[in-house]
């Protein structure tokens, strides 16, 4: 038995137990998760920060949820970050392994403590999700798998040490080490100097695993990055793969150990270099599965990728966040259909559901088909009722657990996983170097088909204004807007990994007339549309931009696609 399927047969073992604990679980909600309450009120209880906010170990459910606030990270910032500095477990008594940064919508970086505690709840939610996929998609029991890193941005690589992100260390010690032994790309990508770096060692070692039988990633752009990059890296990936040489990359990627395959160069060498469903496929023959976002905003960028890799399956994520997880994929029991529920994971986190409309809030065994709800979670991290800020739909139910579709973020654009708040783009926008007669309109999440997402200012300028000074008032505020946007942590990162195009500014006469002609055009009613400061906007901008946006061109057998 080769070493790569050893090692499939012994993580399939490992896994089983899990997921038959999430089973039995499904079939007792309520008992699993106020029992999970009592356990983590106990832990949050002997903590400091517990004590000075009068925690009690005996509080119900009710009790909890009527004593305990709503909370967001902002409520959390200086006690982890006294936390960080004390270098102590001052949240709940379970020890900090390390701090993952992401941000959000009203901090450019936040931390996450990573405690012992939190990782087994993460391990509750993977065993079954490895589980289901080894049932029903057999490929994938052979050959290397690519479950992508979360890497920091080329900015933060430098500063932040031992914190940088691995989602390996999601598992438990036993886990990671089998799965270490079936992975296509070695951790150490992640500590290379750069993205770019990154991505070019990522794609040498992908390139050169032609038994690739798995594509695991966050956003379906990432993996369209990574294709695009393979015509303009196409020769030094083939000589890299010929020589097992880092070449002029060689100081950037020391700790990574250069892949080797003879083969795989002499595919890139007769390649025309234009990307292809048959290229990918003799590329990774063996490929069966992706796992990626394909709901709400990554549901075209879903589609685009499994056209250009149709040899294997596709199957959506459930709701991850660097804070929790709420939903993980679960293939319908008696069923041929292998298109996943998206089940609460009831064996993590305790989780309780707000109404956005109303306020109201439900624990999870009183929700209701078709719901429209918000996850508050309360982890092993210390976080208590702590709002993630996205919008689920119950759909419907595993035994008593619910299932819960993914709709976007409230209040937030997210087009790539940048989570863009209306309250920062306010910010942003106020914060702009604005020129005599020019003004905000709106910042719009513009996602126009065929082309990479991007946020686009619009600026209304007096008529008076020739062509010369709009033309650089647009280059102007498009430069500040850039870096405005930049200061958030998943937009640099987005942005340095291509899945976002440069952000814009149009600066033109009439434009605000132009774009709420566009929104009656779509139906809204000029008294009711708002006046924001972000939107999400699908299709055609409202006005045609001085320039032609930058497009990446992609070849699908004979039907050019722009992305």
């Amino acid at each position: 038995m080769s070493g790569d399927v050893l090692g499939h047969t012994l993580l399939r073992q490992v896994v089983r137990p899990g997921a038959r604990s999430f089973q039995r679980s499904c079939q007792q909600l309520e008992r699993v998760q106020r029992s999970k309450l009592a356990r983590t009120l106990r832990q949050v209880a002997r903590s400091p920060l517990g004590k000075i906010r009068g925690v009690d170990a005996s509080w119900s459910w009710e009790q909890f949820a009527q004593r305990m606030p709503i909370t967001e990270y902002q409520d959390w910032a200086h006690p982890i970050a006294s936390q960080m500095a004390s270098q102590s477990s001052g949240l709940i008594r379970s020890p900090v392994r390390r701090y993952q940064p992401t941000s959000g919508s009203s901090a450019a970086i936040k931390w996450i403590p990573y405690t012992g505690q939190f990782l087994k709840e993460l391990d509750g939610a993977i065993a079954p999700w490895l589980a289901d996929l080894y049932q029903n998609y057999p490929g994938i029991r052979q050959g290397v798998h690519y479950w992508s890193l979360s890497w920091l941005p080329t900015d933060m690589r430098q500063e932040s040490g031992d914190q940088l992100n691995d989602d390996m260390k999601l598992l438990s010690l036993g886990k990671r080490w089998l799965t270490g032994r079936t992975q296509a790309v070695p951790e150490s990508v992640a500590l290379a100097p750069t993205s770019d770096d990154s991505l070019f060692a990522t794609l040498a070692s992908l390139v050169a695993n032609q038994n690739l039988s798995v594509m695991s990633v966050w956003s379906p752009t990432f993996a369209l990055a990574l294709l695009d990059k393979l015509p303009l890296w196409r020769e030094e990936l083939s000589d890299v793969l010929a020589s097992g040489h880092w070449g002029r990359r060689l100081e950037a990627l020391r700790q990574v150990p250069a892949p080797m395959n003879l083969q795989a160069s002499e595919l890139l060498d007769g390649w025309d270099g234009r990307p292809n469903p048959m290229f990918h496929r003799s590329l990774w023959p063996q490929l069966s599965l992706i796992s990626a976002w394909n709901t709400a905003a990554a549901e075209p960028w879903a589609r685009k990728l499994k056209a250009f890799l149709p040899q294997a399956e596709f199957q959506g994520k459930g709701l991850w966040a660097t804070e929790g997880v709420v939903t993980i994929p679960q293939t319908p029991m008696a069923s041929d259909n292998l298109e996943p529920d998206y089940v609460l994971a009831v064996n993590s986190h305790v989780y309780e559901f707000e109404d956005p409309d109303t306020g109201a809030v439900y624990p999870p065994w009183q929700l209701e088909r078709g719901q429209v709800v918000a996850p508050l979670l309360t982890t092993g991290a210390g976080l208590l009722r702590y709002r993630l800020g996205d919008l689920l739909e119950v759909t419907g139910f595993r035994g008593e657990a619910p299932c819960l579709t993914f709709l976007g973020r409230g209040g937030t654009t997210d087009m790539v996983g940048e989570k863009i708040s209306r309250v920062t783009a306010q910010q942003l926008l106020d914060s702009l170097p604005w020129p005599a007669g020019v003004s905000p309109v709106i910042l719009l999440a513009s996602q126009e088909e065929g082309q990479l997402p991007r946020y686009v200012l619009l600026a209304d300028a007096s008529a008076g204004l020739d062509d010369r000074h709009l033309r650089s008032h647009s280059e102007r505020l498009t430069d500040r807007l850039e870096e405005g946007l930049n200061q958030n942590f998943h937009y640099q990162l987005a942005r340095n990994l291509g899945q976002l195009a440069p952000a814009l500014c149009i600066c033109q006469p009439d434009i605000h007339r132009q774009y709420l002609e566009a929104c009656r055009q779509r139906g809204m009613i000029e008294g009711n549309i708002k006046v924001e400061a972000l939107r999400s906007w699908q299709g055609a901008l409202p006005v045609e931009p001085s320039s032609a946006p930058i497009k990446v061109r992609w070849q699908l057998t004979d039907q050019e696609i722009l992305v």
